[in-house]
């Protein structure tokens, strides 16, 4: 749109609302960060008429001030549904610059750059999402202004429509974008490898499951038992959903038994050591679903911290109950209802 002319000194530029063709539904606008070089304005206009090709362009900025009016502008024209994710715009460049055009006489271009970057915060840290950069151009006669506040106005469009878009993309497949952190837990179950036993209460162990050669020592038959886990994280309507699978397990060819060892209450103590690991994982269960700090961006290395208490614990249990039950059936049959009764009670409550 051309203008008769610009004054001598030329009048702030009014950012107009512009309604826009979507509502967001991922994201609202809730805070801009002005962190542009060059502060004092965001247009450098020539005069009009241009008289002499060594005209400088004229600082103009925007009514209240950039920051201010950007504000104004977005606060106005998207709506802010404060349900969704609080997102913060770096404001890095917005400025429209007029030139002469080289090999052109009497021409004048304008060109606007506006970059951005968008982020937001979660679990006490700011997530970078993505950046804008776009430009627009003019040619007009040097005889004759253009008024540049639709051009301004527009670029800000074009870069919410950017950042609209790219939401709801990247909201359904995003790690960044997730919202939150739902934890699950199975047990792997599935004992069809030939040298490992994973734990299932519907099958103790055998004596055939001590495969290992037997050692000197004192011990009648030793097991060797542990545990691992396996995070499967997934994004699931726009939260991350990580089903933790356990694997409770003991090692056959690690595992043996002596000559003289093969009777059941050996067998009885052997299986409890089994059930000791598998008690130490449903009490790791119930640690990591209370853990506060147990969210989507540190889950990784707070299970893993979980999981090497609960390996230390697990050590210092099995040290315990064989100091405890050496040539001690009493302490062996205390140690069979204890573990009974929490092993039942823990793996209710961690089935609801």
């Amino acid at each position: 749109m051309l203008a008769a002319g610009r004054p001598a000194t030329p009048t702030p530029i009014v950012l107009r609302a512009a309604p826009l063709a979507f509502t967001p539904k991922e994201f609202y606008v809730a805070n801009i960060v002005d962190e542009r070089p060059d502060r004092k304005a965001v247009a450098y206009l020539l005069p009009v008429p241009l008289t002499t090709p060594a005209a400088t362009p004229q600082p103009v900025d925007l009514q209240g001030g950039a920051h201010a009016a950007i504000q104004q502008f977005i606060r106005q024209s998207l709506p802010a549904d404060k349900s969704l994710r609080p997102l913060t715009i770096r404001l890095r460049e917005y400025q429209l610059k007029e030139s002469l055009v080289p090999g052109a006489t009497g021409q004048v271009e304008g060109k606007v750059t506006l970059k951005m970057s968008f982020e937001w915060p979660r679990s006490g840290k700011m997530i970078h999402l993505t950046d804008y950069q776009g430009s627009a151009r003019y040619v007009r006669p040097a005889t004759q202004a253009v008024l540049v506040e639709p051009v301004l106005r527009q670029s800000l469009v074009s870069a919410l429509n950017y950042l609209n878009t790219w939401m709801n993309q990247e909201a359904p497949r995003s790690l960044r974008l997730a919202t939150g952190l739902q934890l699950s837990f199975s047990d792997y179950t599935d004992n069809t490898e030939d040298d490992t036993v994973f734990y299932d209460p519907k099958r103790p162990l055998t004596w055939d499951d001590f495969r290992g050669a037997p050692r000197p020592g004192k011990a009648a038959a030793v097991v060797y038992s542990s545990f691992a886990y396996q995070g499967l994280p997934t994004l699931a309507h726009g939260k991350l959903r990580l089903d933790v699978k356990m694997k409770v397990f003991v090692v056959r060819s690690s595992s043996w038994v002596g000559p003289t060892g093969r009777d059941a209450y050996n067998l009885n103590h052997e299986q409890r050591h089994f059930d000791i690991v598998k008690l130490v994982v449903e009490r790791f269960k119930k640690r990591v679903q209370a853990d506060s700090l147990m969210n989507v961006d540190y889950y990784q290395g707070n299970l893993q911290y979980q999981y090497l208490q609960s390996f230390r614990e697990m050590n210092r249990l099995q040290d315990q109950y064989d100091d405890e039950t050496h040539g001690n059936p009493a302490a062996q049959e205390r140690w069979n209802r204890t573990i009974d009764n929490e092993l039942r009670a823990l793996m209710a409550a961690n089935s609801r």
